[in-house]
């Protein structure tokens, strides 16, 4: 199944065979460090920039009804973000394994690696990133 939207991630996280756990990380585009004027031109035209990370959160899909009611709780952090990224895994491991993940998922994303991930727009669109 194509995911276009993160109700469609929802859809297929629940119909796995084993639970699931999903981690999200928050992002919102930066521009970088003492930024030359073409990654200022490509930033203010919506390209380009660094990622910088805001909230991460693990959730079990039926923790959430669907894209409105993570929305809902992504307002309430009153942190700002651009962008969320999801990973999946099986949710057979402790708070620490999660704990984990989350923070190589981070890592991950702060240093531009962002192709082992799902990345969805403030509308739970999918979104395709090309560095």
């Amino acid at each position: 199944m194509a995911i276009s939207s993160f109700n469609d991630l929802l859809g297929e996280a629940r119909s796995q065979p084993r639970a699931q756990r999903l981690l999200l990380v928050f992002a919102k585009a930066e521009l970088p460090d003492f930024p030359d004027d073409e990654q200022r031109r490509r930033f203010e035209q919506g390209e380009g920039g660094v990622l910088v990370p805001t909230v991460c959160a693990d959730k079990t899909p039926d923790e959430l009804e669907d894209f409105n009611a993570l929305l809902k709780e992504a307002e309430q952090t009153g942190a700002e973000w651009d962008l969320f990224f999801v990973a999946g895994m099986d949710d057979v491991h402790g708070d620490e394994e999660i704990q984990n993940q989350l923070s190589k998922m981070t890592e991950s994303l702060q240093m531009g690696n962002v192709d082992s991930f799902i990345a969805f727009d403030k509308s739970g669109e999918a979104m395709s990133l090309n560095g």
